[in-house]
């Protein structure tokens, strides 16, 4: 579930392992590509941490954000 706090949307991802976590973080990729907005975001093995906020904005959560983590959220 997306936490909004400190001016931004989070969620953390886990998967099996590293090799689902690195194919998660290349379909987020071509995603955000074609919303034209891209994640603060880190791996680590099975966890893939996102975070969403709109730099052009002032840095805070927009519907821009809210779009990017529900199209995310139906890649799971």
């Amino acid at each position: 579930m997306w936490k909004e706090e400190d001016k931004k949307l989070s969620r953390t991802f886990k998967f099996k392992d590293f090799s689902e976590a690195f194919a998660f973080m290349t379909r987020v990729a071509l995603l955000a590509e074609c919303h034209g907005h891209h994640p603060d975001w880190s791996n680590t093995y099975n966890r893939v941490h996102i975070d969403l906020s709109t730099h052009d904005s002032g840095n805070k959560v927009t519907d821009k954000d809210w779009d990017l983590a529900k199209a995310i959220d139906k890649l799971i």
